[in-house]
């Protein structure tokens, strides 16, 4: 694939073009964006692939969901329904995509959760359900919707400052899409990451005086959860770890740095299991996943006694700031 995606470079400079000149017709008002009259906040990326954007949306329904009324809105990538689904009772991951049902299990009496490609579509639907603020999750190229507040994410290991445009590299669109972020946050950092460090990543993004730069890591849970089960990571002397993400290796890093006996079946972002692949995973004794797969997994009865997730949250390096920024946006 990485051959493939370098014989492709010649498409480079015409895809750099394309999403270049799409971006200026909204910049200059030719292509218009809609705009709203109360907070609707959009966190995205510039790359394809797993940049923490569903823990960073968690951690703002927890900064917010006890002072406001909080709706989250994503595309609900893979779901077998069309157009814009409000989640109920009757919600799972076939139904809304499995990061929106991860939302719903873990906030429903708390928050709303919908699914629509057209955002402003579920927008406008989600208006009648008088939400004090959206989250649009991976909305960052939707320019047809303009958020009021925009946080962009790049990882640690790949910032978009040392990546191209697709096909070649990673980018959905060229790299001076970042000034339209308020917030840029630097995420999956190790847990400790030098001032020096620190100021030379800054310097690299350059960014705006309006804007400001956070770094984030990823914090492990000590305890794995099953459907009514809950254990330390400590009493599962062996078992088979399966993920359906972006990028596993820092769970996996995670894992084998507490010195643990497992085997890695590692399948394809947002992988639809097969019933071959369940027949498979029913041979294995003890399975831990992410919280993710887990919204998918959890359906099959067969795996239930034996199926366990690992939860994340995110800690920033700045919280006080972050929080105020956000806030202070949301009360405007």
């Amino acid at each position: 694939m990485k051959l493939f995606r370098k014989i492709l470079f010649p498409i480079v400079p015409i895809y750099y073009l394309v999403t270049w000149l799409r971006n200026k017709l909204y910049d200059l008002g030719i292509k218009k964006s809609v705009s709203y009259d109360f907070p609707v906040i959009c966190v995205g990326n510039l790359s394809v692939g797993g940049t923490g954007k569903t823990p960073m949306i968690e951690y703002l329904i927890h900064l917010l969901k006890d002072e406001y009324k909080v709706a989250t809105l994503s595309r609900g990538y893979k779901r077998k329904t069309k157009g814009f689904q409000l989640a109920d009772k009757n919600a799972n991951a076939a139904s809304i995509g499995d990061e929106p049902f991860q939302f719903f299990s873990k906030f429903k009496n708390d928050i709303l959760v919908a699914v629509d490609s057209d955002r402003r579509n579920g927008i406008q639907n989600l208006q009648q359900n008088n939400p004090d603020v959206i989250l649009l999750d991976d909305a960052y190229q939707h320019r047809k919707v303009k958020a009021g507040f925009n946080v962009l994410l790049t990882t640690y290991a790949n910032p978009y400052f040392k990546d191209i445009v697709l096909p070649t590299g990673n980018l959905r669109e060229p790299r001076i899409g970042v000034k339209r972020a308020d917030v840029i946050v630097v995420t999956k950092c190790p847990k400790v990451l030098s001032e020096n460090e620190k100021n030379d990543i800054i310097k690299h993004i350059n960014p705006n005086e309006n804007q400001h730069v956070f770094f984030s890591s990823i914090v492990y849970s000590d305890c794995l959860f099953s459907v009514e089960k809950t254990k330390m990571i400590e009493e599962f002397e062996s078992f088979t770890l399966v993920t359906g993400i972006a990028n596993p290796k820092l769970l996996v890093g995670f894992l084998e740095a507490k010195h643990l006996n497992f085997e890695h079946l590692n399948f394809k972002d947002h992988h639809e299991f097969s019933e071959q692949d369940i027949d498979e995973l029913n041979k294995k004794q003890l399975i831990v996943t992410t919280e993710k797969d887990f919204m998918r997994l959890k359906q099959y009865d067969s795996l239930k006694d034996k199926l366990f997730y690992l939860p994340i949250t995110v800690k920033i390096d700045d919280e006080p700031k972050i929080n105020k920024l956000i806030k202070d946006f949301v009360k405007r």
